[in-house]
Parts: C-alpha cells; structure tokens; sequence
C-alpha cells in the first residue's frame, strides 16, 4: 500500500511517499480502509522527535473510513462500518489526567496517512452522517482536543466571553464553533487580517491583531475563559487580559515552552491556570454528540493527496491554514 513514510534523515527531508506492507488484523483490532486522513501540528513535530536511527514510521494520527476487516473478540463493529478512528490509545474514561501507558496514535504505531491502518476496536466510533469523509477525516484529534480543553476543563457556560490566541489553528476553529453552540461570546487575535475575517464569519464577536494592545482594544470587554496554544510569545498578555478569578486553559505552545510568571500577581489575582491534553473516548463520544446535536462541520482549509506530502507539510510548518489539512485517500 501506498504511505506516508518518515525514516532516514530528521525534518521534511526524512519523508517519502513509498511502498509499505499493509497491516494484519490482531486480536481486539480492526483493519480500516482509510477514505481520508488530517493533518495536526504533531504531524510537523514528530518529523524531529522521530530519529534516523528508528524503524520507518507512517506519519498521520487523524482518519475515518470503512471496516475491511475485524479480529478476533470484536463484536460492536463489523465489516463494511464507517467509522472516524479515536487517536487517544489507552485512555477510555474520562479523568484528571491521561493514565499510565497513555499514547497518540502515531509512534511508537504506525499512523493514517497510508491506504490502511490497524487500530484498537475500542478506538473507532460511527461516521457522524452529517460529515463528508474528508470533514470526518480531518475530525478527531483537535476536535477532542478543543472540546476537553473548552468544556471538561474550562468548565464553559452560557454567557462567558472565551478569548482565542491565534485563530486559524484546527483546534482553535473548533473550539470557536463549540464555544458559540454552547452560547458563549467569542474573542479572537490573528496577526492575519484574513484569519480575524475568517474569524468573524464563523461566528468570533469580536477579531483583534495579535500585536495590539489587547488591553487597550478590549477595555470594554471580561473575560472569562482563554484558551492558550501560542506560549511565551503571548501567555503574559493572556494573563494580563483575564479577569481576575478567570481561567486559562493551555493546550499547546508553538512558541518558546518556558514562561516566567510574577507569582504574587497571580495570586492575588486569584487566577486559575489548567493544562489540557487530547482526551478519553468518553469525551471523544460526547463530542461526537455534540458535533451532531448542533450540525457543527469542521473548516477545511485545503485538500491534498498523499503524493504531495511536501507541500502539505510545508503549508502546515508555516502555518498558513485557517481550519484543517487533509489528504483525499479515495
């Protein structure tokens, strides 16, 4: 079959599109023909955790497509199922914080972006009808994400103004789409006038430049819940932006990771900070729910084949996307 392959050399260099072995179903997994697969910003990252030195890996860890085949002790999904596939291995219920063995799909496995994939039966759930293949493609890991970051964690409710950082990024788009079903106010910054108007259509109340003094533009503004992905280049505007009592949810950092904080303001600002990480396959269940119960579509920026993956994974390095990536596997 026909993959996405990184090995040899680190970076864009180390992949190639390439002839791999299709998968053999095991016990409790099934093989799934893969329709459509999406691309996330852990695509780009591995492309340097993964090292010369280590066995080939297909790269991707979003995809939905259709049961081929199903191993022994899997009965909740038989042949011929349209299913979108969980990335989270490992963590089924709903908790604090991702258990022992915890793992992405997508090394140490092998991941999406390939004509077929073995994966834990556990880890597949019903195409929502609603999606295409390449929006339920494109689905699960910043859609699970966005939606533990926003609800299990940030504890959103009716009438909080949300703040977003650097709207553009699948998970943020998702998150401003199940902010506004869940009847929240919606801030966004971009340092893309494009994006902020992107933005804006897709329902942000209010779109500000990421340079700007945020303070200043939002001075008639509260808010109450921020969800931060940027890091150092913005965490202590973020914080300076937040009511006091309010809540920083922070999920990602494409930035510098380290962060000095003046810790006494913190505290007597009464501040809540929270890290967030994917999420079980109970919250992966409620939103697919959600995603139904509101008819919500994921953005898609841009469709490519497997063939291109260079410039895929260039478009995505530079951050050129508003919404999703995916690769059309049919």
């Amino acid at each position: 079959m026909k993959a996405i392959v990184h090995k040899e050399r680190e970076g864009l260099k180390g992949l190639f599109y390439q002839e791999m072995d299709e998968p053999t179903k095991k016990e409790g997994q099934v093989i799934i023909k893969l329709k459509a697969a999406g691309m996330n910003r852990r695509d780009v990252a591995l492309l340097h955790r993964h090292k010369s030195d280590q066995p080939p890996l297909i790269m991707g860890s979003d995809g939905a497509g259709v049961v081929e085949a199903i191993g022994d002790g899997v009965h909740h999904v038989k042949v011929g199922d349209e299913v979108v596939i969980d990335p989270s291995l490992g963590w089924q219920k709903k908790s604090d914080a991702p258990p022992k063995g915890f793992e992405i799909l997508s090394m140490p496995d092998h991941g999406t972006f390939a004509e077929y994939i073995a994966v834990p039966a556990e880890n597949v759930e019903k195409k929502p009808a609603h999606l295409s293949w390449i929006e339920a493609g494109v689905l699960p890991l910043a859609a699970l994400t966005g939606y533990r970051a926003l609800f299990t964690r940030g504890q959103v409710q009716k009438g909080d103004t949300v703040m977003l950082p650097g709207i553009g990024s699948g998970v943020l788009t998702y998150v401003l789409m199940f902010a506004k079903a869940a009847g929240a106010r919606v801030i966004v910054t971009s340092r893309s006038e494009e994006k902020r108007q992107k933005a804006v259509k897709l329902g942000a109340d209010v779109a500000i430049p990421t340079e700007s003094d945020w303070n200043e533009e939002l001075k008639n503004e509260s808010v109450d819940l921020l969800i931060e992905s940027i890091g150092r280049a913005t965490f202590h505007k973020s914080l300076g932006i937040i009511r006091k009592g309010g809540t920083i949810v922070t999920f990602g950092a494409t930035t510098e990771d380290k962060v000095d904080i003046d810790i006494r303001k913190f505290f007597y600002g009464q501040y809540n900070l929270l890290g967030s990480t994917m999420g079980s396959h109970e919250e992966f269940k409620e939103m697919l729910s959600f995603l139904e119960e509101h008819h919500i579509k994921p953005i898609v920026d841009s469709v490519f084949q497997l063939s291109d993956h260079q410039e895929a994974f260039t478009y995505l390095r530079d951050s050129k996307n508003f919404g999703k990536i995916a690769f059309e596997l049919e």
